[in-house]
């Protein structure tokens, strides 16, 4: 009988729980954001073998099976009842708030295109701000990807036609 994402990404957290690292040591000892291997350990990414020796390395109680899951590609999917979640709530918002300037400075600093949520790496880190109080810095670093003119004379699909 084959696990459920649910089930595999609750085995994946007890590993990580049972281990007391947090996801940001986990980064540092595999190389990896500390996102990432968050992303890894809900199983919304794919282990990449290079990195296996070193996931293993850094969650050595890490079972095989698990190891063997983590590196088919995922279900990369969410809960629809995850934007009732307040962090996540406050993302989103941010992200609607701030969204019409930061795609008008896109456009600006790069031209007619968007930021690639493939091409992409985000991570989350802990500051102090001015006041001496904690701050949150996600930044999200995207590859930019142009939007293409489509001239029929580049179409592959219509050169075939001819």
């Amino acid at each position: 009988m084959e696990e459920n994402k649910a089930s595999i990404a609750n085995r994946l957290q007890a590993v990580k729980h049972k281990s007391g690292k947090s996801y940001s040591e986990l980064a540092a000892e595999t190389g990896l954001t500390n996102v990432y291997v968050a992303q890894l350990l809900k199983r919304q990414a794919q282990l990449k073998p290079d990195t296996t020796p070193k996931l293993r390395a850094a969650l050595p109680e890490l079972p095989e099976d698990l190891i063997q899951e983590m590196m088919k590609p995922p279900m990369r999917s969410y809960d629809p009842n995850l934007i009732q979640e307040p962090t996540v709530y406050r993302l989103n918002e941010a992200i609607m708030h701030f969204g019409e300037s930061i795609k008008e400075i896109i456009n600006e600093e790069f031209g007619d295109g968007i930021m690639s949520a493939i091409d992409f790496y985000c991570s989350v880190d802990k500051v102090k701000g001015v006041d001496g109080k904690d701050r949150a810095v996600v930044t999200l670093d995207g590859k930019f990807l142009p939007y293409t003119e489509q001239k029929s004379e580049h179409m592959v699909s219509r050169l075939r036609l001819q």
